[in-house]
């Protein structure tokens, strides 16, 4: 892909979807609509669109974006109509130097998506589906909004158990441009996967590296990692229906982490055989067939 180091987001979308190594990220860059949410200002806020049927919100990761979601969207988007925001203060948002970058705000910006959601597909419910952080910020979305969300499917969830760390300055600063380094991304995405030497290759280190280009990228994950993150986002759990999905090779969420949210959930996990911290990209086809029930 080309130099789109000064590129804003949405032109550094409009070239990932004729550019992208990925046919399927470039599917769902392409994908991408650019909404003004009543209230919020710093728009216009990226959302993929794809599919028809009952609505589904997708939920990227920590540090991601919804291109996270290009292998599982086209097996959905048959029965299905997604969006995938990206969360406020990652992937291809606008990040304005003035703003507040922690749960709070990535929750009144998803509020306000789902509002959308909603007006847009004239369902009365969504389906939601969170990976890793966007798990706990689904649970968080669940108890909010309970009579519009119908049931959760979680894949690999982090931030349900524990307490909010926040990063003192300079740390979050420094942190955040140690993300940053090429072999850093390189190595965090080889252990997402369960068969890195297999499943990783330029096409994959392009993606989870292109949203990095965005103004302002290095400063709001600072001020995210300074306000502590979500955490403890588990109890009391949303009483609508939830099915976990989990990787038997997952190694971002370390043992002790496994164990508390396997005590907190119990029977709801189900633990997929050669499958990593990503089970709607190492499994998406288990996945597409588990939420489809």
């Amino acid at each position: 892909m080309a130099n789109t180091t000064d590129l804003q987001p949405q032109q550094l979308l409009a070239h990932a979807a004729d550019h992208l190594l990925d046919p399927d990220g470039r599917a769902l860059a392409a994908a991408v609509q650019w909404w003004s949410l009543p209230g919020l200002d710093g728009g216009p806020w990226p959302v993929a669109v794809i599919g028809a049927g009952p609505p589904v919100l997708a939920l990227h990761g920590f540090d991601s974006s919804h291109l996270e979601y290009r292998r599982l969207a086209p097996l959905l988007a048959g029965s299905h109509q997604l969006f995938i925001p990206d969360l406020f203060g990652f992937g291809f948002c606008p990040r304005p130097l003035e703003a507040s970058y922690g749960p709070a705000a990535v929750l009144d910006h998803l509020e306000r998506v789902l509002a959308e959601v909603l007006q847009r597909s004239g369902a009365a419910q969504v389906g939601l589906i969170g990976a890793s952080m966007g798990g706990s910020v689904a649970v968080e979305l669940a108890r909010r909004c309970p009579e519009q969300i119908e049931r959760l499917l979680l894949l690999a969830p982090a931030g349900l158990t524990g307490k909010p760390m926040p990063v003192p300055a300079p740390m979050n600063q420094l942190g955040a441009r140690f993300l940053g380094l090429p072999a850093i991304r390189r190595g965090l995405c080889r252990s997402a996967f369960a068969m890195p030497d297999r499943d990783v290759g330029p096409a994959e280190l392009e993606i989870a590296s292109l949203h990095l280009r965005c103004p302002n990228w290095a400063g709001a994950l600072a001020a995210f990692a300074g306000s502590g993150g979500f955490a403890g986002c588990g109890e009391p759990l949303p009483a609508q229906p939830l099915e976990v999905l989990w990787g038997m090779n997952d190694r971002i969420l370390r043992p002790p982490q496994k164990r508390a949210a396997q005590s907190l959930l119990g029977e709801r996990i189900t633990e997929l055989e050669c499958c990593g911290h990503l089970p709607h990209i190492d499994q998406p086809t288990t996945v597409a067939r588990i939420w489809h029930g």
